[in-house]
């Protein structure tokens, strides 16, 4: 399970552009996809959990009321990055679990394998070879300084931001298995 307190926030904030219409609202087993992402942070033991979304999304006003709280972007279409730096600013919790709306595989025991490789201070992030996986990842608020400054110099790619925070000690990586690897199918495009 996730570290204990652990806050989590759902990013679904994307404007779906190749998708065609709003991911969040893709339905898995009847359910919306917002929903089945939400179920799967409150499963994992998030004590609070947070949405990341855009003001003009019309579910956002109806799904509010099973979170936290709704968070906006400081800056408009800067990517996850700027939807992580939104959460840690207002998480209570020292960590965050962060899960993007478009992970639908993904599940409870890939966030225990991460909760079991943090630390006070450090997070822990999936990576298959140099690539990190960072939208299934737990964030320590101890990354937050860094987060800014990468949204502050326009980077859209959490890839580097993860290197200089793992060189730091503040995020530890752990290697995705094989049997892992579909956790990280993400939807991106109708079909």
């Amino acid at each position: 399970m996730l570290p204990t307190p652990t806050s989590a926030v759902l990013l679904a904030a994307g404007r779906s552009v190749r998708m065609g219409r709003d991911k969040a609202l893709l339905e898995v087993e009847g359910a919306p996809l917002w929903r089945r992402q939400r179920a799967v942070l409150a499963a994992s033991g998030a004590g609070e959990i947070l949405l990341s979304a855009r003001v003009d999304q019309p579910w956002v006003a109806e799904a509010a009321r099973e979170f936290a709280a709704v968070v906006t972007d400081p800056v408009a279409d800067a990517g996850p990055l700027a939807g992580i730096v939104a959460s840690l600013a207002v998480a209570k919790a020292p960590h965050l679990a962060v899960l993007a709306i478009d992970l639908p595989r993904m599940d409870v025991g890939w966030f225990a394998t991460l909760g079991a490789r943090c630390a006070p201070g450090c997070g822990a992030v999936g990576r298959r070879g140099e690539f990190f996986e960072p939208l299934a990842a737990i964030y320590p608020r101890e990354i937050t300084p860094l987060a800014r400054a990468a949204l502050a110099r326009g980077e859209r790619s959490l890839q580097h931001l993860l290197a200089a925070a793992e060189a730091a000690g503040l995020m530890q990586a752990v290697e995705i298995s094989a049997a892992e690897v579909a956790l990280f199918q993400n939807w991106n495009e109708p079909g």
